[in-house]
């Protein structure tokens, strides 16, 4: 197996011997003959890595192989049993080497509490850190302490949003052939051209953007989750054009145009003096039908993607929010709710308003932590990749 030939796909390292470039990339083939999947970049890697230490060394050769060339822990067996085989030899069997692999050190990507002084650990240690963000992303906001809650909602403004398009009445020029003749444009071209049409002009339906409509449940019940909710509806205000936000418990509160800063801090600031039934009680049958009747129903829900944040508790007829839910759902492109108990372990739609409200859902997502709503964002860009009616 060591007589492998080079081949051209990888880059020469200057400190390795051809003798030694051969073995290298030989070695990388029969990794791949023998199933492990290595891009050519790996190749590279190893032989850089064979340049700087060497092949006397038969460790340092295994560790700068396990190093650059595996990325799964479940291929260190047929990485072992090929390495035994070619460098020393032993068909079906494993490699051993003297030793233990080098020490890791985890360290928390926060500030340390000695006053910001490192110390750095004696012996050979490769450092690898990690941040304690991560672990936040699926922690409940209404576990989070008022610290974590603050980062979560620092991180919101890295979630992307997608301006959905739809396709529009008007058509616009298009190049080459479109959906229907432009006549105007062939007879103006023709007429340079003593009126002979040598080119002929073509049109199609222009697109324009589809609104997204955030309905935010501020009742008591949703005191937990309200505060991480608005911040995630400032996010889409500022990240994407036509937007609408609300929020809903005893009454309906526009609070689009006091979202539009850009500044989160700023924007939470000046909505949260309008909201006057804030952690009060759940009216969402007439919250929804005052929607439906002053914005919705007369263009704002139509053709619009309309998200409702919300526990589903509701203090008022269950009917209502069902025969108004249902009214919504006719005039919109997509109706989806997210609800922040979904994700409750056994948890099922039992509340009389959620159980109202669920027949007529396109959708009906998690709400409950930051990997959730990066879902939903994810979920709202998937909607727009596509122009639709």
């Amino acid at each position: 197996m060591s007589d492998a030939k080079p081949t051209a796909e990888t880059t020469i390292d200057p400190g390795l011997s051809p003798d030694g470039e051969r073995l290298a990339v030989g070695f990388c083939r029969v990794l791949r003959r023998a199933g492990l999947k290595l891009p050519a970049t790996a190749t590279i890697n190893f032989t850089e890595a064979l340049g700087l230490l060497g092949l006397e060394d038969r460790g340092a050769v295994y560790w700068a192989g396990r190093a650059t060339l595996i990325h799964r822990p479940e291929d260190l067996n047929l990485y072992d049993r090929v390495f035994a085989a070619y460098w020393e030899q032993r068909l079906g069997e494993s490699i051993s080497i003297d030793g233990t692999p080098p020490p890791v050190t985890l360290a928390l990507d926060i500030a340390d509490d000695d006053g910001g002084q490192e110390h750095e650990p004696a012996g050979d240690v490769q450092p690898v850190r990690f941040s304690s963000t991560e672990v936040l992303t699926d922690k409940d906001f209404a576990d989070c302490t008022r610290e974590e809650l603050a980062e979560l909602t620092r991180l919101m403004s890295h979630l992307r949003f997608t301006t959905h398009r739809r396709l529009s009445r008007r058509y616009i020029p298009v190049k080459g052939i479109g959906d229907r003749p432009d006549l105007r444009r062939t007879v103006r071209w023709a007429l340079r051209h003593q009126g002979e049409p040598v080119k002929r002009a073509y049109s199609g339906p222009a697109t324009r953007p589809r609104r997204l409509v955030l309905v935010v449940d501020v009742s008591g019940s949703m005191e937990s989750y309200a505060r991480a909710l608005i911040r995630f509806a400032h996010a889409a205000v500022v990240a994407r054009s036509k937007v609408e936000v609300f929020v809903l418990g005893t009454r309906l509160t526009r609070l689009t145009r006091h979202l539009t800063s850009r500044d989160p801090d700023s924007a939470i600031r000046s909505a949260m003096p309008q909201v006057k039934d804030w952690a009060g009680g759940t009216r969402l049958g007439d919250g929804i039908r005052e929607f439906n009747n002053e914005w919705a129903i007369r263009g704002m829900g139509r053709g619009s993607i309309v998200v409702i944040l919300s526990d589903g508790w509701d203090r008022g007829d269950p009917a209502v929010l069902g025969s108004e839910m249902e009214r919504l759902h006719r005039v919109t492109n997509q109706l989806i709710w997210v609800n922040p108990l979904k994700a409750t372990p056994g948890y099922a739609p039992l509340a009389a308003g959620m159980a109202a409200a669920l027949p007529h859902l396109d959708l009906f997502v998690e709400g409950h932590s930051y990997a959730s709503l990066e879902q939903l964002a994810a979920i709202l860009a998937g909607a727009g990749r596509q122009v639709s009616r």
